[in-house]
């Protein structure tokens, strides 16, 4: 007996190329974060995303421009929480630690999202290794910028260089101590944060202080002068 019409199957609802685009995006993103670059395939990606391969290539060119896409969504809400955190605060001392506090919040928050940007698995070159570096050298400016700022106006040109190594230290413990966090979860977010502040602050604070005069102590008390030294050494011998 023929079906009545009425119960044919629903013919499949065709998306908009934005939605779908969104959808690969997606389960991409997803199956990036779990897997890393390396292990993923395109035809995984189409199996997740429920769509070709064909139309894989054509919406995002190849496997590479389609982890970019994925990259510059988590990349983008990295800056937008640290640099919203920062622009809130009173004082370059206190911008530090909110953007740190922001960093690692936003970690425990997308931890997806960390190891899209963060992936080990990632080529050395390329469009990828270029899109790395580029929000490396982002992410380097705004703590340069942060560690700068803590420096009298007059001396931040003499002490440029030095502001850039100390604040490519801090990144890279900060980088190091979350990945640290996530594969042990040895403690909170917050308290990861808060120990990397501890640890960092004294060292910061003693640079931003106004240089002492020669001669003189901690204390405002002078020295001994160094030929008084150098007669007692004698006198030692």
């Amino acid at each position: 007996m023929a079906t009545p019409a009425s119960s044919a199957a629903t013919p499949r609802t065709r998306l908009p190329r934005a939605e779908r685009e969104r959808l690969i995006l997606d389960v991409a993103h997803a199956r990036f974060a779990a897997h890393g670059f390396a292990a993923v395939t395109m035809d995984d990606l189409a199996a997740d995303a429920g769509v070709t391969k064909p139309l894989l290539y054509a919406y995002f060119g190849n496997k590479e421009r389609l982890y970019l896409a994925c990259m510059q969504r988590a990349g983008e809400a990295m800056f937008a929480t640290v640099g919203a955190a920062v622009s809130q605060a009173d004082s370059p001392a206190d911008a530090l630690r909110r953007g740190l506090r922001a960093f690692f919040a936003f970690v425990d928050e997308d931890r997806d999202a960390w190891r899209v940007l963060f992936d080990e698995t990632l080529p050395a070159g390329g469009e990828i290794a270029q899109a790395v570096a580029e929000y490396r050298e982002r992410l380097l400016a705004l703590v340069a910028q942060t560690n700068l700022a803590r420096i009298p106006a007059a001396r931040r040109a003499a002490h440029a260089t030095e502001v850039e190594a100390i604040s490519v230290a801090l990144l890279g413990a900060a980088e190091a101590l979350a990945r640290w966090w996530l594969r042990t979860g040895a403690m909170s977010a917050a308290d990861a944060a808060e120990l990397l502040i501890a640890t960092v602050e004294p060292g910061l604070r003693a640079q931003a202080r106004p240089a002492r005069p020669s001669g003189t102590r901690t204390d405002g008390a002078p020295t001994a002068s160094r030929g008084g030294d150098a007669a007692s050494d004698s006198e030692g011998a």
